[in-house]
């Protein structure tokens, strides 16, 4: 549930995720066909959406199309393509998996909602809709890509109302996994170190990251990036928020690291070009204001790093 706390895009799910409702699949096939009960559809990664009405409707906004629950226990098929993602006010809140390159919107769906890419969406998403389609989107992602027991091959079955596999051979049991990243803002007296890589949007810098790895911290991993990447030494770490990334499933943990006097170099590898910005030209880098360098999008952790820092928190 969301926490009265920075809010990241994708973060601030609204729904009581219910772990404990998750075995008990009597429980859940009664949701699934009580007559309140709705779903989200998700074609291929992409959610089912509608256009807001009312103010928002002005401003351009959507929203999820919702399903009842019966309607995506048709089109599932199985439990495979079924998840559960929690409860809204007593009411159970599903997800259903359609794949194949027939668009449903187009045929079974039709005149429902249609399917549009969450990453160029999620701006004009409610938060909490925003929230509740990544994580559809990751788990939908993680059953795709693990369907074969790890331990022994075999196909797994999925249990915990979708939030699970289990070998029916070897009883193996598997979760879905999040990988953390670690996000950081370098900074030193009133600048700040900004990279860019040269496959992104041109012109475009943003905080340097990289995957933490086994048997380190947090701060170890932030240490270690800023190092590999640019060449300088991080003399402290601070928190400042995180945010689920559902491409495919990870954890950006945003950080503002104070780093040591010395010459930022790019790597070459991983980051081809650094830049070091005034608390000023941060600002206007977020502004939009900038003929020569622009901030990555609202909706990324980074873009709220940088602002955060321009504005002296």
């Amino acid at each position: 549930m969301p926490l009265a706390a920075f809010t990241n895009t994708f973060a601030g799910n609204p729904l009581d995720r219910a772990s404990y409702r998750r075995a008990d699949p009597d429980w859940l096939a009664e949701k699934l066909a009580a007559p309140d009960s709705l779903a989200l559809a998700v074609w291929n990664g992409q959610p089912l959406v509608e256009d807001a009405r009312g103010e928002d409707a002005k401003a351009g906004g959507m929203r999820i199309a919702w399903l009842a629950a019966g309607m995506a226990r048709t089109l599932s098929g199985s439990p495979e393509h079924l998840l559960f993602l929690g409860l809204w006010k007593g009411v159970a809140i599903f997800a259903v998996d359609l794949e194949g390159g027939a668009d449903p919107a187009e045929g079974p769906l039709e005149g429902l909602g249609r399917f549009e890419d969450l990453r160029a969406i999620a701006a004009a998403l409610p938060s909490g809709d925003a929230a509740i389609a990544a994580t559809a989107k990751s788990m939908f992602e993680w059953r795709r890509k693990h369907r074969h027991c790890a331990a022994c091959g075999e196909i797994a079955q999925i249990a915990d109302g979708g939030w699970k596999r289990v070998c029916p051979v070897c009883q193996a049991q598997h979760f879905p996994r999040t990988d953390p990243v670690v996000i950081m803002l370098a900074v030193r007296d009133e600048i700040c170190l900004l990279g860019r890589q040269a496959a992104w949007p041109r012109g475009m810098y943003s905080a340097l990251a990289g995957f933490l790895e086994p048997g380190e911290s947090i701060e170890e991993a932030c240490a270690r990036e800023l190092f590999e990447e640019a060449a300088l030494r991080v003399r402290e770490v601070r928190y400042h928020s995180t945010q689920p990334w559902p491409y495919p499933s990870t954890l950006m943990i945003g950080l503002i690291a104070e780093v040591e006097e010395g010459e930022a170099v790019a790597d070459q590898i991983e980051i081809d070009e650094v830049r070091w910005f005034t608390r000023a030209e941060a600002g206007a880098l977020i502004a939009g204001q900038l003929d020569d360098a622009k901030a990555p999008p609202a909706l990324a952790i980074a873009h709220q790093l940088i602002k955060a820092w321009a504005q002296g928190d």
